[in-house]
């Protein structure tokens, strides 16, 4: 008989971002209070779950969500560096619409490309970083489940590629909230099911904190 394991791809809880900048890989940006409520909803979400490995993004916002859910199951924290937020050329700046970096003309060479994208890191290293991540994370929890805290992008970006879909995409029209899990079900190493769900609620794509 094949083995069934599940990797839960989980998205951070919300950010503490006044400024409303993009944040990207910048250090010392941590869960608001409302992004710690939310890792506490995941946790008892999944507390019923057969959950023996947890690892996370070396981003402080991936390891602080992971913290309820670590000490619901008893388990020590892992990071995997192929979790990390991905790489963009705007990180420190505020992009969104009507902010002056979208405005300014010595950014306009950096939106040549969407398809690659040219600004950040390309969709499809993404997706193999993340899918790499995703096989670690299923062989170390094989029979079992397993939780890989993340960030939307390379979550969504992952989630394309499995589904076969195209990788650029209007970031407007990701499914993918703060503390939402896409899980990820394997008989063995093939991968049979994809599913989605917002424990915490839903949340815009583009919100400050985000």
């Amino acid at each position: 008989m094949s083995t069934r394991t599940v990797v839960h791809l989980l998205r951070h809880g919300e950010v503490h971002n006044p400024e409303g900048i993009l944040y990207g890989r910048l250090p010392g940006f941590r869960l608001s209070e409302r992004g710690e409520r939310q890792a506490e909803t995941v946790a008892e979400f999944l507390s019923g779950h057969d959950i023996v490995h947890v690892v996370t993004s070396p981003l402080e916002r991936a390891r602080q969500t992971a913290l309820p859910l670590l000490a619901a199951h008893q388990l020590t924290p892992s990071i995997d560096d192929r979790l990390i937020e991905a790489d963009n050329l705007f990180e420190g700046q505020r992009v969104s619409v009507g902010d002056g970096a979208l405005r300014s003309p010595k950014n306009w060479p950096k939106l040549l490309n969407p398809f690659l994208p040219s600004w950040g890191e390309p969709y499809l290293k993404i997706a193999h970083r993340m899918l790499a991540a995703v096989h670690r994370a299923r062989a170390a929890a094989e029979g079992h489940e397993a939780v890989c805290v993340s960030h939307q992008l390379p979550v969504w970006t992952v989630r394309q590629f499995l589904q076969g879909d195209r990788l650029w995409h209007d970031p407007r029209h990701r499914q993918c909230a703060l503390a939402s899990l896409t899980s990820l079900e394997f008989e063995a190493e093939r991968l049979v099911g994809i599913s989605y769900r917002e424990p915490a609620g839903p949340s815009g794509s583009q919100v400050a904190g985000a």
